[in-house]
C-alpha cells in the first residue's frame, strides 16, 4: 500500500494500520471513527474559514511565521492571529 500523499493517513486508518504497517488498536479506531462521525454531522460555517484553518494548520509545518503570514494576507485572508502564532510558533 502506497502511504504517501495528502490522503495517506485516511487510507491507513481505513486499512487499520499505522504508516509502518503495524495494526492500529481497535479502541483507537473505534474512538476515531466515533469522533469523525460526529464531526461529519456538524454544520459548517463556511468554506473560506475552513480553507484558512487548514492553510494555517498545515502551512505552519512548512513555512516560517513571516512567510505564512504574508502569504495569508496576499491570498486575501487575515494574517496570523496571536493565538495561532502562540500555538504554532510559540
Amino acid at each position: 500500500m502506497d502511504l504517501s500523499g495528502p490522503d495517506a493517513i485516511d487510507r491507513a486508518i481505513d486499512a487499520g494500520i499505522d504508516l509502518d504497517g503495524t495494526p492500529l488498536p481497535e479502541a483507537m479506531l473505534n474512538l476515531y471513527r466515533d469522533v469523525m462521525e460526529k464531526e461529519g454531522q456538524r454544520k459548517r460555517s463556511g468554506v473560506r474559514k475552513s480553507m484558512r484553518n487548514r492553510v494555517v494548520r498545515t502551512g505552519a509545518k512548512h513555512f516560517d511565521q513571516e512567510t505564512l503570514n504574508q502569504r495569508l494576507i496576499e491570498a486575501g485572508w487575515d494574517g496570523l492571529k496571536e493565538k495561532e502564532i502562540s500555538f504554532f510558533y510559540g
